[in-house]
């Protein structure tokens, strides 16, 4: 099914808008993981296992992979999770921005060999960095926009286009123009709620990929508050870290578990 109606379903089914972020960093293992040669799968696979009844979509960061030259094994979590957990969404962020030939690889990767169901993509080089996705008219296209970390605000918060900032500008073009297959969303992090609210306002229902919580120290009640539909839906919060590592022994699994659990209840406690 295209992306967007997956999400929406596992919305629904779920009760959530968790996220589960899959950083796979090796060195905050289990002692017990860290020597297997196939660690890093069978992290994220007890991971995806003990939260994909309370997530709305998984998320794996691909430096985290291919730092390790673990690229065969990110593969393995995909096809792992599409497998034992059909119709839960797998966002491959990667952050892609490339001129139209390399677009195009980059489109493949993620699509054809990953199977990823949406990628993370940066807009800064305009459409046609962009236009070799839409190729994929079922695969979800997630565009940054007022991204989480402070030095966003660099770029971001310039005035363009009459006075609008450049987060806003981009989450206009998105919707007006980029949107073609209606797979879109944006990436809008937590720790910004008012820039967050300013985005949902000029795209209407468009799903929002929401960073920050967590680790990150972004506020739950702000940011369902800001980014939430008039339905009380339309994103995916995504929390990493603070699940992953919530244990370091051989119960890491069981912890994140519990962590994940909150995390989501406590975003649906706003809704």
């Amino acid at each position: 099914m295209p992306f967007i109606d997956d999400l929406s379903a596992a919305w629904q089914k779920n009760n959530s808008l968790l996220c589960v972020g899959l950083d796979p960093d090796l060195s905050k293992f289990p002692a017990h993981l860290k020597e297997k040669p196939d660690a890093i799968f069978e992290f994220c696979k007890a991971i995806v296992d003990v939260t994909a009844d309370v997530a709305c979509s998984f998320k794996p960061q691909i430096a985290y992979f291919a730092g390790e030259s673990a690229e065969a094994q990110l593969e393995a979590v995909i096809d792992y999770i599409h497998a034992e957990y059909p119709g839960i969404p797998v966002i491959l962020d990667a952050k892609r921005g490339d001129i139209g030939a390399t677009a195009a690889q980059y489109a493949k990767e993620a699509f054809v060999r990953y199977q990823a169901d949406a990628l993370t993509v940066n807009p800064y080089m305009g459409f046609d960095s962009v236009e070799p996705y839409l190729e994929y008219p079922d695969c979800g296209l997630i565009v940054l926009c007022r991204t989480s970390n402070p030095g966003g605000s660099d770029l971001q918060n310039l005035t363009v286009d009459g006075g609008k900032k450049l987060y806003q500008h981009v989450a206009g073009l998105v919707t007006e123009k980029w949107n073609r297959h209606g797979q879109a969303a944006l990436v809008v992090g937590a720790t910004f709620p008012q820039e967050l609210a300013d985005v949902r306002a000029i795209i209407g229902d468009m799903p929002l990929l929401v960073p920050g919580v967590g680790a990150q120290g972004g506020d739950v009640q702000a940011t369902v508050n800001a980014g939430k539909t008039a339905a009380g839906l339309g994103l995916m919060i995504n929390s990493s870290r603070a699940i992953l590592y919530a244990g370091k022994g051989e119960d890491f699994a069981e912890q994140a578990r519990k962590v994940a659990i909150a995390t989501r209840d406590d975003i649906n406690h706003y809704r």
